[in-house]
């Protein structure tokens, strides 16, 4: 493991290296399985480069992955606010407020998703669960 501190911080406490470096350790750390100390990498590059869509999205998955359902949404939100096309946004989005309890909130993005990229079957298996869990919840 790299060594946190290497005279180069800007702050005390703050991670070593740049932003980019930030990124590079933190998704590096998502893909190794450790999402929480991951998010907290990313969102210090996030508070960096607050316009980045890469290093949201990252931020995005490692909350996502680490149970961090409502931080995540807010983030995908931020994605789908400024890039519309971004389909894989709108799929975080919909599985993040879903996660949250939010189901008919999940719907939406989730459909949107969806007809963006009709062919994958992770966004359509997603979209037919939530519209299920809405009908069983109607026929209650």
């Amino acid at each position: 493991m790299a060594h946190e501190g290497n005279g180069h911080d800007e702050k005390p406490g703050a991670p070593g290296g740049g932003v980019y470096d930030w990124y590079q350790r933190g998704v590096k750390l998502l893909k190794e399985g450790s999402p929480a100390a991951a998010a907290a990498l990313l969102e210090r590059a996030a508070e960096a480069e607050p316009e980045s869509r890469s290093i949201l999205e990252a931020l995005a998955r490692a909350q996502f992955n680490s149970r961090q359902y409502a931080e995540a949404a807010a983030r995908f939100r931020q994605i789908v606010d400024a890039n519309p096309t971004e389909d894989y946004a709108y799929f975080g989005l919909g599985l993040a407020l879903w996660r949250t309890g939010d189901v008919e909130g999940a719907q939406e993005p989730l459909a949107i998703a969806v007809a963006m990229r009709p062919d994958d079957g992770n966004y359509v298996k997603a979209l037919r669960s939530v519209r299920a869990t809405l009908k069983a919840r109607r026929e209650m």
